[in-house]
């Protein structure tokens, strides 16, 4: 059965769930390692528990008619039961039933080579029909096939599902941005989200920037999917660093008007290092040795309340 990506996209998903953000007490039952959220048949969006990291980062599964692509594997290292692989193997069982194939190749790639998005990535090295991408800058390029890093776009195809692909670094070196035409999606990994925006090369954070949002105003978008929620509810308050209840989380998607904001913060702040609230995000400029105690302390204090 061949699938029509290009026949109605973006398709109107599903965004309407409640994440998995973290328990406080025994009672009741666990939250499951990753919670598997359907946005459409052919679509996955995973988070990882706070149970098990604090992080509790966001992964993809985007399925198409010769292979499928998981973008990012978690922050927990490979474990006996290997949890991550046996809910993708499950995931991919699940859609070659319904869409029969000869043959099919999942390829295990990253938004960013950070350790809480490649943590995983042992328990997809002995998989069959599986190509994993290594996190470095090199392998990333060369196997996407960029030329002129970061600046061009280059096309990826799932068959029949062409997503395309842009550099985006300035957080981390080989950071990629994604759009996915079927789901409108674009993906900006840890770059823009609902939380704390680490710039650690702060002239490429604001090129990449500059380029996502020309990059998404020529694009359907219809979502900016991250990889993490560290926003409350509140304008400008964000979660502690290590928090692992987060019950008055905002929505993991955000907006173009939201990436254009992040845009515009970024450049107010060019000249100012360290931290800088505004309502939906944190930009950390350069982030010091002052900052990031200040980040640990604000954590201990908070999970000392706790107790």
């Amino acid at each position: 059965m061949t699938v029509e990506f290009g026949a109605g996209a973006p398709v109107q998903g599903n965004l309407d769930v409640r994440w998995a953000h973290g328990t406080r007490s025994r009672r009741g039952a666990p939250e499951p390692i990753f919670q598997v959220h359907e946005f459409d048949q052919h679509t996955y969006v995973l988070r990882q528990s706070k149970t098990v990291s604090y992080e509790a980062p966001f992964l993809y599964l985007l399925f198409g008619n010769d292979r499928a692509l998981l973008l990012d594997t978690g922050a927990t290292k490979n474990a006996p039961d290997r949890p991550l692989r046996a809910t993708i193997d499950g995931l991919m069982a699940t859609w070659l039933a319904g869409h029969p194939r000869d043959s099919y190749e999942l390829v295990v790639a990253h938004t960013h080579g950070h350790n809480d998005h490649v943590a995983g990535d042992d328990q997809f090295a002995d998989r069959p029909a599986t190509r994993l991408v290594s996190r470095e800058l090199q392998i990333v390029q060369q196997f996407f096939g960029f030329s002129h890093w970061p600046d061009e776009v280059v096309a990826f195809d799932l068959g029949g599902r062409l997503l395309d692909i842009t550099g985006s670094p300035g957080h981390h070196q080989a950071a990629v941005t994604i759009y996915d035409p079927w789901s409108g999606f674009l993906l900006t990994g840890d770059t823009v989200l609902p939380g704390r925006l680490y710039a650690f090369d702060y002239p490429a954070f604001l090129d990449s920037l500059d380029r996502m949002v020309e990059f998404a105003q020529n694009r359907d978008v219809r979502h900016v999917m991250g990889c993490h929620i560290e926003m409350t509810r509140q304008p400008g308050r964000d979660y502690p660093l290590g928090c692992t209840y987060q019950p008055d989380e905002p929505p993991l998607q955000m907006t173009v008007e939201q990436l254009v904001a992040v845009r515009h913060a970024a450049h107010s702040v060019a000249g100012k290092r360290g931290r800088h609230v505004f309502d939906d995000f944190l930009i950390f400029n350069r982030p010091n040795s002052g900052d990031w105690v200040k980040l640990m302390l604000g954590g201990l204090a908070a999970k000392l309340r706790r107790r």
